[in-house]
Order: structure tokens, then sequence, then C-alpha cells
């Protein structure tokens, strides 16, 4: 890749991964990711699927080998395997993943399968009824069950668990959870809560960092440092004897932003340079000014990675939140 073509940001960091929501709507309303009663935006207000496969495919010209499709909840938004199949068969994309609440995929893990995603991170934060509706509002449990089981049964060998600990509601299951997904050969990764967005408790006591979970994990399994990365900013340690690896995502306790080679654009077109920082350029206006010509959108693109900050600037401590955007609005 030419210098003058590739996405390469101000701190000499090399940018090849791209996270594209394609809705900012949900089946589930979890507490530390939106609000209860959200207002979502209205239909033409955000990308189409041709706009996203329009965009996805300028950014692989870029040089980008990885994309992975959030929400909201993905599969939620009307059609989208048919964004799934046209991104799949780009020359050049090496990786197409998905994050998914899970909740859907008892329907579309085949035909996520069949379409060309290779990997699907799925969002787990209890395995008990009651309290994983607490945490979700109204999430359902034996839906999300029932949906790694179909993508187990697809084929998908490369899953993953996505938890967020939350003190006194569910970091009491932090070693059940490790010990499921043992025992359906998956990875899990634990998440430090973020400050994104006001929610109804104080993420200062309320958020568990990494190293107390890692701490109590060790009292039960031989944790064993791994150099494994899947392209994002999980550190890795494997469980001898299983084919599982536990990662940590630790934006407080471990900052990653060092090697930070991803951008986030969210489902109204904006490309957001930092998930903790409100630095943005707009391109939904060249996508519909310039139907026909990629020029301008690529400009665009590779001069935002100028104004790429050199990390995020996390404090739990705050009593407002980073961003006043939500998870869900930039994309999981």
């Amino acid at each position: 890749m030419p210098p003058s073509t590739a996405l390469i940001d101000r701190y000499g960091r090399k940018i090849d991964y791209i996270r594209l929501s394609i809705t900012d709507r949900c089946d589930f309303r979890c507490s530390y990711c939106m609000a209860e009663d959200m207002q979502f935006l209205p239909r033409d207000e955000i990308l189409t699927l041709e706009e996203c496969a329009r965009l996805v495919r300028v950014f692989v010209g870029l040089g980008v080998v990885k994309v992975r499709i959030t929400g909201g909840e993905p599969l939620v938004r009307k059609d989208a395997i048919t964004l799934f199949r046209d991104i799949g068969r780009l020359p050049g994309l090496r990786e197409l993943v998905l994050t998914t609440n899970g909740s859907q995929l008892a329907r579309w893990a085949h035909a996520l399968r069949a379409a060309g995603v290779s990997r699907i991170n799925i969002s787990l934060d209890s395995l008990n009824a009651d309290t994983f509706r607490r945490i979700t509002r109204v999430g359902d449990l034996d839906k999300v069950l029932q949906g790694i089981a179909a993508a187990r049964a697809a084929g998908f060998d490369a899953l993953r668990l996505n938890t967020v600990l939350m003190r006194g509601i569910n970091d009491h299951e932090a070693e059940d959870l490790v010990q499921f997904a043992i025992d359906h050969d998956m990875d899990i990764a634990f998440i430090e809560e973020m400050p994104l967005g006001e929610v109804d408790h104080a993420r200062d006591t309320t958020c568990v960092s990494n190293d107390e979970t890692m701490a109590r994990l060790q009292q039960k399994y031989a944790l064993v440092s791994s150099t494994e990365s899947t392209g994002g900013p999980a550190r890795y340690w494997r469980i001898p004897a299983t084919r599982t690896k536990i990662g940590f995502i630790s934006p407080h306790s471990h900052n990653f932003c060092e090697s930070c080679n991803r951008v986030r654009i969210t489902c109204k077109g904006e490309l957001y340079l930092c998930l903790g920082q409100e630095d943005k350029v707009d391109l939904m206006p060249l996508l519909r000014g310039h139907p026909d010509e990629d020029a301008p959108l690529r400009d665009a693109i590779l001069h935002a990675m100028q104004i790429k900050p050199q990390g995020h600037d996390f404090d739990l401590r705050r009593t407002q939140p980073a961003v006043v955007r939500f998870m869900s609005m930039t994309g999981g």
C-alpha cells in the first residue's frame, strides 16, 4: 500500500480495523450501555445498507483488513444479512466479524456463516435469568443461550463472550462465566465498564477492575500469559488443557491506546477516531453529495487520521461521563 493512501495517524499508528455500527436500535436496554427510555434515530438519518457497503469498500481500499459490524444490535436491522454478504465478497478483506447480544443468532447463525462472517463476539453478563434481566432490563437469557448453541451448530469455532462485571450485581459470576466458556469451547473477555453516557448508577462504585477479576480467577485457574491477539485491545491468557482464552480489555487499569489500530463509524456516518473522545468527521454528506465519486470520501478519511487523538481520557471519579453519547450510539 503506497504511504499516501495508507491510514497512518500522526502518532505513526496504522489503522487497519474499522467498527461499523449499522443501527442504534437494540432489543435490550443494558444498564451500562444505554438509557432505559432511549430515543432512537429516524430512518432517514441513518446510513442505508448500500452506503454502509460503500464505506467499507472505500476503507478496505485504504488498507483496512478487518471489519466488525456492531450496533445497537446489528441483527435487528432489516435485511442486514445482505450487507454481510456484500462485505464478505470484498477482495482484500481478511476478516469480517460481528458483535451481537445473541438474541437473534438462532435465526441468523447459518446465514452469517454462509455470508463470510468468521468470528462472533456475544455479550453475556450473567448466567442467572433474573440477574440477566436486571442488567439488560428486557433481555431473555434463554434466547441468548439458544443463539450461542445455534452459532456453534452453524460451524463457528471462533466464538467469544464479552462480559462487563458490575460490583454487587454480577461480579460474583466471573468463575461461572469462565467455566461456561470452557464447557462450550469458547473464549471470554472481561471488559471494564466505560464512562459513556448518563446512566442510573455511579460507575466509580460499580466498575470492577480487571486486575481484581484476574486475581479472583487465578485462585481457580492456572492462567498462562499469551501473546495471541485478535487484532483488538484484549490481552489474552490461556487456560491449560482447554481451548479457552481469557481476554481482558482494560481501558482504566491498563490503557491500550498506544497500539490503537481502529476507528469507529456510527450508523449516522460519523467517523469517530476514538471511542472516548469527541473528535469526528461526518461522512454522510460526502456519501450523499458524491454518490458516484469516492475521491472526496477517501480524502476525508485520509485527512481524519491527523485528528485521531493519542488516547482516551477515562476517569471514573468524574461526576460527568467522559462523553455524553451512549456506547450504543458509537457502536458496541
